[in-house]
């Protein structure tokens, strides 16, 4: 009797620290139909798979100056979307060249084409759950594109030999329907002095640096981008007036823009297309890049 009127007071203070454990670390949460949308995002917080109902982009005709750039990520795109191997892209290079915009164009030539892929983007902080979000996208029948914006390592962060693991590692090796892009300011994704303490501090210099840089390999495909010269940039910005239908006096724009972008320090894609937003915040035009 003793031992029943224990158990009958313990049992809600049980049911309190789960509910309570539950809310500090819930379960992962995944869309039971992952055919429903074009996009998702990880809700690392909730450990909950969010559907994006709307991918903000422009089309591929509208990113200039990087034409090599489109062929190569649009090939290797395709072909994984057709259900054959692709490579891991890294898109590296100056800020602001346009680096997530081509990923997000070529995704959406991809759906112009008919050929179902998804998008899924993780932040750089929730790299550790890629292996959950792997194994839960790996029984889908649906092709996906991880993407992770702006991944860079900095000093003591072991992070990185996760994400090694995750792309190629491992005897089951990365699933056929999933590959994973990412963008970052540096091509070896992680800071110079970091590199240049492995090389003063190993017993071997040459395989610390082997090891830290090896996660970049782990990326088929390379993708550079580079600052550009005025006139690629004015060409942008006739471009984005031309798409976007302002009317404006052409040559008295590029004029405003050179000004603009000296302003800003530098010039770059980001750079046009924030000119393009306050001229036509000024002309009092919304500005709608999904109309195409």
């Amino acid at each position: 009797m003793t031992d029943k009127i224990k158990i009958e007071q313990i049992t809600p203070l049980l049911m309190r620290m789960a509910d309570a454990l539950e809310r500090l670390a819930p379960a992962y949460h995944f869309p039971e139909n992952l055919d429903q949308a074009e996009g998702f995002i990880w809700e690392a917080q909730l450990r909950k798979l969010q559907k994006i109902e709307v991918i903000e982009r422009l089309p591929l005709s509208c990113l200039q100056g990087i034409e090599h750039q489109k062929q190569q990520l649009l090939e290797n795109s395709r072909a994984f979307a057709k259900g054959l191997r692709a490579n891991n892209a890294l898109l590296w290079g100056a800020r602001g060249t346009g680096k997530s915009s081509l990923l997000k164009a070529v995704h959406g030539q991809l759906i112009t084409e008919g050929l179902d892929c998804a998008i899924v983007e993780i932040q750089r902080e929730d790299i550790q759950d890629l292996p959950f979000i792997m194994q839960a996208l790996k029984q889908s029948d649906r092709r996906f594109i991880l993407f992770c914006d702006d991944l860079a390592f900095e000093e003591a962060d072991a992070s990185y030999k996760s994400l090694k693991a995750v792309l190629e590692g491992g005897l089951s090796g990365r699933p056929d329907n999933i590959v994973f892009y990412a963008t970052s300011n540096r091509r070896h994704l992680m800071p110079r002095q970091m590199i240049d303490n492995e090389r003063g501090s190993a017993i071997n210099p040459s395989e610390a640096i082997e090891e830290k840089i090896s996660l970049s390999d782990r990326f088929g495909l390379w993708i550079g981008f580079h600052s550009i010269d005025q006139e690629t940039y004015l060409a942008m910005i006739e471009n984005y007036v031309n798409f976007f239908g302002l009317s404006v006096d052409m040559e008295q724009v590029k004029s405003e823009s050179l000004t603009w972008c000296i302003g800003r320090g530098h010039r770059s894609g980001r750079t046009a297309y924030q000119f393009i937003t306050n001229l036509a915040g000024k002309l009092g035009v919304i500005l709608t890049p999904n109309s195409w």
